[in-house]
């Protein structure tokens, strides 16, 4: 079939030859892909990988797959065929996928390694984005949603409403990670939140707090093209650039109490936002980071925290739970179809994915949130 894939480390290009996904398990479902986002993650596979995907010549330790792998994880489409075993939706229905992959699914891979083995502890807790056996859907475990049709477990599938568009709803997959890391910090409404960095992470961060209640949401960023984006969803923004050293007093003070602010959330993972996370929070105020870091410590002084009784904590994935409940968001106007709309920049054919996608991002990522690829062109194009 069609697919933009990966064939090794500086090899990503669009093929006709991945072969069509079988159902294996009864429970499994058939998907035509409709949209599909790239993600950050993706782009690093290219520059840096392989990261999750599997070295070329080598099978994936959770499925067995090899390369070459269509991408893609942040996907919506539409059923197009069940396993005899699945309830939760019908041919025809529009969904969206829990990209994530854990023990739940050792059953549908009989060539893994792992196939029939026991849950880990995460698995057992509920905690599937913890799983020690975790993996992405598009990053390695199998074919994703840069391909004319992707297979899943029925208990990674998210119906969703038609009244939701379909290239909204591939919005739904990194909504679901921001509003995993908001719930996870104990977010409540009325409070006051600061987001570091306004990526493509840090914008569905301030849908997620706005779509929560947010009392005050400031962004703080350096890049003017960033900011305009942060401006336009209706949120305070703040360039620390153009204040050095005064930049984490100036910020608490933008709070109603002038003592810093509620919750903190870093979206970028440099040392200075790290710090600033940690020093524009209020007492008892907690900071969560969402960043993936590299392999670098960060000093910080433990009575920053002890003093005022502050909570640092980190986020990472999600669990279906985190899609249902962002598509009820959309669905019910908490966060609503102009901010989502406001965040996809760019919409291209998976035959153009790689030119128009994947390179544009590297080279204006500036300019750029989202770009949606479409396998089967379920819509129009921007």
């Amino acid at each position: 079939m069609r697919a933009l894939a990966y064939f090794k480390k500086g090899d990503i290009h669009f093929t006709n030859d991945i072969p069509k996904p079988a159902i294996q398990a009864d429970d499994e479902v058939i998907i035509d892909v409709s949209w599909c986002g790239i993600c950050g993650s993706d782009l690093h596979e290219y520059t840096d990988g392989p990261i999750f995907m599997p070295k070329d010549g080598e099978c994936h330790a959770l499925s067995n797959a090899a390369l070459p792998l269509a991408m893609g994880h942040e996907m919506s489409g539409i059923i197009a065929k069940v396993g005899p075993r699945v309830t939760k939706v019908k041919v025809g229905d529009h969904v969206v996928v829990d990209a994530g992959s854990s023990c739940a699914d050792l059953h549908c891979w009989p060539h893994s390694k792992y196939y029939n083995s026991k849950p880990c502890e995460a698995c057992k807790k509920g905690s599937e984005n913890l799983c020690a056996h975790s993996g992405f859907v598009g990053l390695g475990v199998i074919s994703g949603g840069f391909a004319e049709q992707v297979v899943v477990s029925e208990h990674h599938i998210i119906p969703v409403p038609k009244e939701i568009p379909l290239d909204v709803a591939a919005l739904v997959e990194p909504l679901s990670v921001t509003w995993h890391a908001v719930k996870l910090s104990g977010f409540k409404k009325g409070s006051s939140a600061l987001v570091l960095g306004a990526g493509p992470i840090g914008l569905c961060t301030i849908l997620v707090l706005k779509g929560m209640g947010a009392g005050k949401i400031v962004v703080s960023e350096v890049a003017e093209r960033r900011l305009k984006m942060a401006k336009s969803l209706d949120v305070e923004v703040f360039n620390p650039a153009q204040h050095g050293h005064k930049s984490v007093e100036l910020l608490r003070g933008l709070t109603e109490s002038h003592d810093g602010f509620d919750y903190s959330y870093d979206c970028s993972g440099i040392q200075a936002t790290f710090e600033t996370s940690l020093k524009a929070l209020t007492f008892k105020g907690t900071a969560t980071n969402i960043a993936v870091w590299g392999p670098k410590p960060v000093p910080f002084q433990p009575m920053d925290v002890t003093l005022q009784e502050k909570i640092i904590t980190g986020s990472i994935g999600y669990v279906v739970e985190d899609f249902e409940d962002v598509v009820h968001a959309i669905h019910s106007g908490k966060i609503t179809l102009e901010d989502c709309n406001q965040l996809i920049t760019g919409k291209q054919k998976i035959e153009d994915g790689w030119e128009k996608g994947f390179q544009e991002l590297m080279n204006h990522k500036e300019s750029n949130v989202k770009i949606l690829l479409t396998p089967n062109n379920h819509g129009e194009m921007k």
